[in-house]
């Protein structure tokens, strides 16, 4: 997610999966609601932002795995461009903290490589590239 063509909105996540990493908003879509709906619900619930979602930037899943090779986490992961309407930007219910980085800035945030893909092609997007 984009606030702008220069700057990303973070979280710093409170609950596993990635409790205590920085990363693109997301959460959970409940039942009978539209993808484009969970995301803006969950970015206001995270951030205080509202939005305009945007098109798909890209889908991948990610699998994470116990000590013993059980699947522990598996998740599909639909990331959207979006572009900040309004609200007030603090860290929600699902965020231990926020922040909005400039790309110059995202090195300090110590993000995984599919995040870093993710905004790579969200700002290449944005400029219309």
């Amino acid at each position: 997610m984009l606030c702008d063509a220069a700057r990303v909105v973070l979280v710093r996540r409170r609950h596993e999966p990635l409790a205590g990493e920085w990363s693109l908003p997301g959460g959970v879509v409940e039942i009978g609601e539209t993808l484009e709906s969970a995301i803006a619900r969950e970015i206001l619930e995270e951030t205080g932002l509202t939005v305009t979602v945007g098109p798909v930037i890209e889908v991948f899943d990610r699998i994470t795995f116990d000590a013993d090779r059980r699947v522990h986490y598996h998740f599909v992961l639909i990331d959207y461009l979006c572009h900040m309407t309004g609200g007030t930007f603090g860290s929600g219910s699902d965020a231990g903290d926020v922040a909005m980085a400039g790309t110059s800035e995202l090195a300090d945030y110590n993000l995984n490589h599919k995040a870093l893909e993710v905004i790579d092609r969200a700002l290449r997007m944005a400029k219309g590239d």
